[in-house]
């Protein structure tokens, strides 16, 4: 289980993410919504490492994680998709995911060494490039495909880690109408598994609605609402804070 307590980050006088403590169950999806600049994504970097906590703390499985850096927690099973991609634009599709693979399995210096000969790192490697519907541009240059295509590629790497928690911020920003669905099956996939925990940033409602077993709101750095998404979509606070209605819109 993945926990925040009380997390905390000040920027100066500026509080961005304000004392929020949630819990987050294997074989759930949660997404977490809010108006911009609501700290959903410096919550995601809390969690993940990017940002140091000025107060409070995560946990997974129990251990705090607050000595961690990121390839630490990733390690411990915390793996992380960012709004922009994060990959080798120099290396194919196929390299790319193979050099995830291998830190999964620790090869460390030997990355390169063993391309040739370690079969079943390369097997598993081709495996997640079909998976993504990326086998007919596996010998592509990461940096030769169009955003939705390396959208796929990221999230095959992050499958390639066999993280326990999966952290999706905006999956399907800037992708086309026709990539949108190929990213939000594999990770229906993902929830299907029943093991995984899986945390979502998504302003598009209807794809929340559709994936997510809980949502929680974030509003000026603070949980604000935290409940199954009929509900939650419902309250009043979130129809103010969230879709920026008054009570007197919302009625008419």
């Amino acid at each position: 289980m993945l926990e925040t307590d009380k997390l905390t980050i000040r920027f100066g006088g500026h509080v961005a993410v304000d004392r929020v403590s949630c819990a987050f169950e294997p074989g759930t999806l949660t997404a977490i919504v809010g108006p911009n600049g609501a700290g959903k994504t410096t919550f995601f970097n809390l969690i993940s490492g990017q940002l140091r906590a000025s107060s409070g703390t995560v946990r997974l499985d129990g251990v705090d994680l607050a000595n961690d850096g990121v390839a630490a927690r990733a390690h411990r099973g915390l793996g992380r998709a960012f709004q922009l991609t994060q990959l080798f634009p120099g290396l194919s599709v196929l390299e790319n995911v193979r050099l995830a693979v291998q830190s999964r399995r620790r090869h460390g210096l030997r990355l390169f060494s063993v391309w040739l000969s370690d079969r079943q790192t390369l097997a598993r490697a081709r495996e997640l490039v079909e998976q993504v519907r990326l086998g007919d541009r596996a010998d592509a240059l990461a940096s030769s495909l169009p955003h939705g295509d390396q959208r796929k590629l990221e999230v095959a790497m992050l499958m390639a880690l066999e993280p326990s928690v999966y952290m999706f911020d905006e999956p399907t920003a800037g992708m086309s109408l026709d990539d949108v669905p190929v990213v939000l099956d594999l990770i229906r996939e993902l929830k299907a598994q029943g093991d995984k925990t899986i945390l979502l940033v998504e302003h598009k409602m209807d794809v929340v609605s559709e994936l997510a077993d809980r949502i929680i709101v974030l509003h000026n750095g603070q949980l604000v609402a935290d409940g199954d998404p009929a509900s939650v979509i419902a309250s009043p606070v979130v129809q103010q804070a969230y879709l920026g209605l008054t009570p007197v819109e919302e009625a008419a």
